[in-house]
């Protein structure tokens, strides 16, 4: 799994969990189920998602630091303001939101599970690797900010 580490783009996880998750959905109809409001409770998590997608992007981008997940050495500062002394992660989370959404809209028990495997996945081949390259960029900075925030929520 190593060589697997920080090389698939976050975004493109989700693109290919999203398509499975449609698959998965469309060949195991009895595993709906009915979510009352349904397409107002996707739309609103995905919404929620893109939300917390473009506060991550534009904190990077305030701070003149790199988007870029392939390649965290290239950071040029920790940011650790605004929705990051929330969530280390408000990028991710907001890619987890989206999926979940589209979980909901589909309505199909395989489907969500299939948008919950984004976050083992992403902890082990994006966000661990990430979080090594920062603790030696950053050091002491990145340890004290990794014990005051989550990663996730």
């Amino acid at each position: 799994m190593r060589s697997l580490e920080l090389k698939i783009p976050p975004l493109a996880l989700v693109v290919v969990l999203g398509a499975l998750m449609w698959v998965t959905a469309s060949t195991a109809p009895t595993l709906g189920f009915t979510v009352p409001a349904a397409p107002i409770l996707a739309a609103g998590l995905a919404l929620a998602g893109l939300v917390l997608v473009i506060v991550g992007v534009v904190s990077f981008r305030k701070m003149e630091t790199t988007i870029s997940p392939l390649h965290p050495e290239a950071a040029a500062r920790l940011v650790v303001s605004g929705i990051y002394r929330r969530t280390r992660n408000p990028m991710y989370l907001g890619m987890l939101l989206a999926l979940l959404g589209w979980g909901v809209f589909l309505a199909n028990l395989l489907a969500i599970v299939l948008a919950a495997m984004f976050v083992p996945v992403m902890n082990r081949l994006q966000i661990g690797p990430e979080e090594r390259v920062l603790a030696a960029r950053f050091g002491t900075a990145f340890t004290a900010y990794r014990s005051t925030v989550r990663r996730w929520l």
